[in-house]
């Protein structure tokens, strides 16, 4: 059976179960968007590329499936490129799909010509460009295979348009074999055995748990591990869910703005189950400093992972869920009473805090966004305070719960990723809370979200600053606010901008009506933006400084 380039893709899309394509249409894929027209896959027409990408991402996460997004050539091909560096960062399966122009034009400087092989390379896992459609079956069952298996990542795949229209016969390939890529699952049992001894001999033990744990689907294998060891557990940003946040052996997150307790007890821990996490700068702080007393086991998929940024004694590189199942039946309870108690201390000496007056403070809100939701919500956020306030606040007891850019920080990619979560979890409340800077960087995604009927909730933390900068401001640049002062530089009035979308607007200044506002937009079957103007100055804490040990941090302010 012979099929054009375009429909062979989007036969080997139903082959690979994709159910929905995030995009925005151009010249370079008109073919494709021809065939689309009365294809089953369901497009959602974004109203830029970079939402696309991030929405694509923010599916992928919700639903452990590979997103995929698709933009034309040239600028619409470019307009990926912050999505898929952020995909990259935090290990995301997604498949990125681009037009490109004929292939007897490239390298000639044709119009909308961008070498997107070139550009994507250092932020993709792998990266195609399909010159003949012969190639372009086995190319996307690669691209979905690299993009789901071993540590998990974006791949771009990049079509000509005289390809789009070529006929070829259309077989699509039942396995994949590609030489030198063969991820490595099962654990080596001896250096589990080893882990297992380490753990049993332990005084001062501690599980640190990153977004491998919840890639993996291993939440389940984590908590027995925990419970079992009765050994407390930390979690990376990107880790928040991967073990049940209201546990009394969870210790929240750890890092630059972890709890205080969290990052005491792995300062001073003599052994550090490590697993699925890179050990990233906002965790460990001052390298030199870190953990001085702790013997460390790593399990990671990555072996390039292992041993990168500190040295590790016992690494085991495997699946986080593979590796756990096995690690679990040579573990029991630690005889750590001793250890045990002194978290408690820190725990009553250090705990979050903010100050509970009238004003209206962002904790607060998040607080009562927990409480309105009973803790079952997904919630996306933007990056910045808005982030940490919600990593530290709100409690997420299950994995996929909590989405954010991690790695990448990016901003802008809280609300396209909410609405890419919510058409996978359509069953799910989906929030996104925000700052007044971040949220204009993609707001144009409102359209989207109320003429597809994706009822996201948006909380905007207005401080009339980018919040983040400026705290870095107060801090150590004495006071000098240097263009991080939206309020004096036309900020548009949230409420009003909502409803010319076709979306509700709320407005609350008062501490009274957070709740009442929360509760108002949880009832209401469309999309909702709140636009709560918070304290100007409130900030994050604790705060582990750039450079210093994170056991030496600003705990807060009177």
């Amino acid at each position: 059976m012979k099929l054009s380039g375009a429909e062979i893709l989007l036969e080997s899309l139903k082959m690979e179960k994709v159910d929905i394509i995030f995009g925005y249409p151009g010249g370079a894929v008109l073919p494709i968007f021809d065939k689309l027209y009365d294809a089953p896959v369901k497009f959602i027409l974004t109203r830029h590329e970079q939402g696309a990408a991030h929405a694509a991402d923010g599916y992928a996460r919700a639903t452990g499936k590979v997103g995929v997004c698709l933009a034309t050539s040239g600028p619409g091909a470019t307009n990926l490129v912050t999505g898929i560096a952020n995909a990259y960062m935090d290990s995301i399966p997604m498949v990125a799909l681009t037009g490109q122009v004929k292939t007897f034009l490239i390298g000639n400087d044709a119009f909308q010509e961008a070498d997107m092989v070139g550009i994507t390379r250092p932020i993709t896992k792998h990266n195609y460009l399909v010159r003949d459609a012969k190639d372009l079956a086995r190319v996307i069952k690669e691209a979905f295979h690299i993009a789901r298996t071993g540590r998990p990542g974006p791949v771009l795949i990049d079509i000509p348009s005289d390809v789009q229209l070529q006929q070829v016969e259309f077989n699509y390939p039942k396995e994949v074999n590609i030489r030198g890529y063969k991820p490595t699952y099962e654990g080596h049992i001896g250096q589990i055995k080893k882990a297992a001894k380490a753990i049993l001999s332990s005084k001062r033990p501690i599980i640190y748990a990153g977004g491998g744990v919840i890639i993996s689907n291993a939440a389940k294998e984590l908590y027995e591990l925990a419970t079992k060891t009765h050994i407390p557990v930390t979690t990376t940003l990107l880790g928040m869910g991967a073990f049940p946040g209201t546990h009394e052996l969870s210790l929240g997150m750890l890092g630059m703005h972890g709890t205080a307790y969290a990052n005491h007890a792995i300062m001073e821990s003599d052994l550090i189950v490590a697993i699925g996490a890179r050990f990233d700068d906002r965790v460990t702080g001052k390298l030199d400093a870190f953990a001085p007393h702790a013997k460390i086991i790593h399990i990671d998929i990555d072996p390039a992972n292992v041993s990168k940024n500190v040295d590790v004694d016992i690494p085991i590189v495997g699946d986080c869920k593979c590796v756990l199942k096995e690690l679990n039946k040579f573990v029991k309870k630690v005889n750590a009473s001793e250890w045990a108690d002194k978290i408690e201390k820190w725990r009553d000496k250090h705990p979050l805090y903010y100050k509970k007056d009238e004003k209206l403070r962002p904790q607060y809100v998040i607080e009562q966004i927990y409480e309105a939701t009973k803790g079952k919500a997904i919630i996306c956020t933007e990056v910045g305070q808005n982030q940490m306030w919600s990593a530290q606040w709100y409690k997420y007891d299950e994995p996929r719960t909590f989405i954010s850019s991690g790695g990448l920080g990016t901003m802008g990619y809280g609300f396209p990723a909410a609405i890419g979560a919510k058409f996978g979890r359509p069953d799910k409340t989906v929030i996104d809370i925000a700052g007044d800077g971040s949220i204009q960087m993609n707001i144009q995604e409102l359209a989207t979200a109320v003429s597809n009927k994706i009822p996201v909730k948006i909380m905007i933390l207005n401080n009339g600053c980018l919040g983040m900068v400026r705290q870095w401001q107060e801090l150590f640049y004495k006071k000098r606010y240097s263009y991080t002062c939206l309020k004096d530089n036309a900020c548009p009035d949230f409420v009003k901008l909502a409803e010319s979308y076709g979306a509700a607007g709320i407005r609350v200044k008062e501490k009274k009506d957070v709740r009442k506002a929360i509760d108002k937009a949880l009832s209401i079957d469309n999309v909702v933006l709140i636009d709560f103007i918070v304290e100007n100055e409130e900030n994050v804490y604790p705060m582990a400084p750039a450079g210093e040990a994170i056991n030496r941090m600003i705990e807060g302010m009177a």
